[in-house]
């Protein structure tokens, strides 16, 4: 499922669209496998009769529950996953079935850190905490690929924001001047 692009105001243009890091579908790969090779192994070792059909039947539908369970699940879990970051908020978007989406502005991030394990560093992940003002508090983005150059890209998108909607010393002098001199009589 792709991520909406409608849900982008009209001056809003997305930097970065992410999904979870690919170690995500380690497991349901390997579950897949292991599944499809307890079908074959049965249908090669169970005998050619009545009762090694029934049992190969067995086989073939708990393994269809664990494909289901623990291969096309975790998958659909982490194709329906977003992170995306945009001119204006980071949005972070969960669901199969259901749909959670929390946008977070950019103009509210207090604070921004990012934590990499041994492994994590090796494949090239790592977990971003962003820190917001407002009653969640922290948002905790795990297994963010590429994490580092995601958080400095999280820090120049606040910058930008910052620096568009902030008014220069000239500006607030023009401000200032207006409002005085529409005060005066």
């Amino acid at each position: 499922m792709a991520f909406p692009e409608d849900v982008l105001t009209a001056d809003e243009y997305v930097v970065l669209h992410l999904h979870p890091h690919w170690k995500q579908l380690v497991r349901p790969v390997f579950a897949t496998v292991a599944s499809l090779a307890a079908v074959v192994a049965g249908f090669i070792w169970l005998p050619h009769n009545t009762v090694g059909t029934v049992v190969l039947y067995g086989i073939a539908a708990l393994a269809l529950i664990f494909v289901l369970c623990y291969g096309i699940w975790p998958f659909l879990v982490w194709r329906t996953t977003h992170y995306v970051f945009t001119n204006e908020r980071v949005l972070l978007q969960r669901g199969v079935l259901s749909r959670d989406r929390r946008d977070i502005p950019l103009g509210r991030v207090n604070d921004h850190s990012m934590q990499q394990r041994f492994i994590e560093r090796l494949l090239g992940c790592g977990t971003l905490t962003i820190e917001s003002a407002g009653e969640r508090g922290q948002s905790v983005l795990t297994d963010i690929p590429h994490v580092q150059r995601v958080q400095t890209t999280l820090y120049e998108l606040i910058e930008a924001y910052v620096d568009k909607h902030t008014l220069s010393d000239r500006e607030m002098r023009d401000i200032i001047r207006e409002a005085q001199e529409g005060a005066q009589p």
